[in-house]
């Protein structure tokens, strides 16, 4: 693994793909000025910026006010795409069906007694009582995960992006586990909180795979891809990537996928790596 400061970096890179909590954002989920300014002179070199989170689109104002160029996001960890010019409109979604949540509710209830649930939809979230209200959100309907995921005609209810399930009392990386053995066959299980709370996604959808698509799109290649993350549902991403790193801060897993580590989010290391990658190709064009 190498560090921020360590050689080579890629000659050309095309697209640069950020976590935001716990690596873009600092702890204080605020943008320091020094990574404003990284983000918005990567823009200005040529350079694309996606921002890669698990966080919903309505909760994307912590970086609207710093969207350049494209002002695409892949939100809810590849459930979809979210154009932040337009208000966080969704232009690609890649959704849970209802069919295949409640059957990972049954197994995880079964596999791990006592786990709640909430419900990501398009249109916002909804939970169980039982479930952790970590931002209380005035519309949420709270009843048990049956009935959020219940259509009286299939197919005409808000498309899911993600299932919600929380343990109270197993380890967080232990639940992750304990779920993906038990129900990994039906649906994609990853984690970015510190406490025992578990996001599923559709079969096969991740920050990786979302971003993949974006990039064929482009006619991008995982070559020109640089990507940072700080835990487990940004491994994949930093995997897939050319060139990869994890943060100072980063969850074990997350170390060991990327090629590369930076400083800490509170450090501001992607700003430190973006700076490195325009002084080399400044370096790179004044001698040619």
């Amino acid at each position: 693994m190498t560090s921020a400061t360590d050689s080579p970096s890629p000659a050309a890179p095309r697209l640069i793909a950020t976590d935001l909590d716990g690596t873009l954002l600092r702890d204080d989920k605020t943008v320091s000025d020094r990574t404003v300014a990284a983000l918005a002179a990567a823009e200005e070199a040529g350079i694309e910026v996606f921002f890669v989170t698990g966080r919903p689109a309505r909760w994307m104002d912590v970086v609207s006010d710093h969207v350049h160029g494209h002002g695409l996001a892949i939100c809810a960890n590849g459930a979809a795409v979210a154009d932040l010019h337009a208000d966080g409109k969704l232009v690609k979604v890649r959704p849970l069906e209802r069919d295949i949540a409640l059957d990972v509710v049954h197994t995880l209830r079964a596999a791990a007694p006592g786990t709640s649930f909430a419900v990501e939809l398009t249109t916002g979230i909804h939970y169980e009582p039982a479930y952790p209200p970590f931002q209380v959100d005035p519309g949420a309907t709270v009843a048990i995960a049956e009935k959020l995921l219940h259509e009286e005609t299939p197919g005409t209810g808000a498309p899911v992006l993600k299932l919600l399930a929380h343990h109270a009392e197993l380890a967080p990386d232990d639940f992750l586990a304990l779920a993906r053995t038990a129900a990994g066959g039906l649906a994609s299980f990853t984690r970015s909180s510190p406490t025992a709370l578990l996001e599923v996604s559709g079969p096969g959808v991740s920050k990786a795979s979302t971003l993949a698509l974006c990039c064929a799109e482009r006619g991008i290649s995982p070559a020109e891809v640089v990507a940072f993350g700080d835990m487990p549902n940004d491994v994949d991403m930093l995997r897939w990537a050319g060139t990869s790193y994890a943060m100072g801060n980063a969850h074990p897993a997350a170390l060991t996928a990327a090629s590369g580590r930076t400083a800490t989010n509170s450090d501001d290391g992607v700003a430190v790596v973006i700076e490195r990658i325009l002084a080399e190709r400044r370096t790179f064009d004044a001698a040619r």
